[in-house]
């Protein structure tokens, strides 16, 4: 780990500081908030495993971004609606790493139709990559920490809706709730190894999940959102880095809403919502 992000002699005596990361998992880093965040740990000193599900390419560049900065970079297709088979996948980029201390649960799929719309096929598929398959990733990275005895650090990246449903994503949100809830269980049983277990909920982020592949957020205006802009995948990873960090050892079984202060807007847009035309969902694309 890099001197920048190591404790200092005056943290030495901080419970948890001994804590040193050094290898990372971060699933669906080829673009986006998976991208930032591999590249923020490799520059808090780890070596990183990076997953894509179609985007070879994009993998790899992240890959050359992570050993520009000194770590070791690994590269591994993951698709997490071939459950139960994805969670093989990291354990083969544990064993290439030499370990694993740090587990980012990000790779998913968006969207889907409003609840009358979804068939069965849609709800399976969404909850079968944004749920299910997280949790055969999260549940193997996690038995390969407790195997360790070094505890470790997983994070799920979810979404404001986990907190706040959106009409239209009927399967979407439910998926995203119930791994905000599996994150929260987790901290609990396995906080006696050392390992904690926390989610990330961002906002709207311009990444290419929403379409805003190279977009300066900073040159969009949301006057729904206080901050009155969208959200960069650097500030994201950010908040991913930190709970991946020594710093982060008494935070467990939270959610942190990375949203410019979306979720906090329901009181003031009910009170200036004037037409009904958001009772129609719409479509993900």
């Amino acid at each position: 780990m890099s001197a920048a992000m190591g404790p200092t002699a005056q943290d030495s005596d901080v419970p948890g500081s001994e804590f040193t990361p050094r290898a990372a998992i971060v699933t669906g880093s080829d673009s986006g908030i998976g991208k930032a965040t591999a590249i923020a740990l490799a520059r808090a000193g780890m070596d990183v495993g990076i997953t894509y599900h179609s985007d070879a390419d994009g993998a790899e560049d992240t890959a050359r971004l992570v050993r520009e900065l000194g770590r070791s970079a690994e590269v591994a297709r993951l698709d997490t609606t071939e459950a139960p088979g994805c969670g093989d996948i990291v354990d083969d980029l544990a064993d290439r790493l030499g370990g694993l201390d740090v587990f980012v649960n990000n790779a998913g799929i968006n969207g889907g139709p409003g609840f009358f719309d979804t068939d069965w096929d849609t709800w399976r598929t969404t909850v079968l990559a944004d749920l299910d398959g997280a949790f055969v990733c999260i549940q193997r990275a996690a038995r390969r920490m407790v195997d360790a005895g070094h505890g470790g650090r997983l994070i799920a990246v979810t979404s404001v809706h986990e907190h706040q449903p959106l009409a239209g994503f009927a399967a979407y949100d439910a998926a995203k709730h119930g791994l905000g809830g599996l994150m929260k269980t987790i901290a609990i049983e396995l906080g006696h190894y050392g390992i904690t277990s926390n989610s990330v909920a961002p906002g709207e982020i311009s990444t290419p999940m929403n379409n805003a592949t190279d977009v300066d957020a900073r040159d969009t205006h949301r006057a729904g959102i206080p901050l009155g802009r969208p959200g960069d995948a650097r500030e994201v990873a950010a908040v991913i880095a930190f709970l991946a960090s020594p710093a982060a050892s008494y935070v467990t079984g939270v959610s942190w809403v990375v949203d410019g202060g979306m979720l906090q807007m329901g009181s003031q847009a009910g009170a200036v919502i004037e037409a009904d035309d958001w009772r129609t969902p719409r479509r993900a694309d």
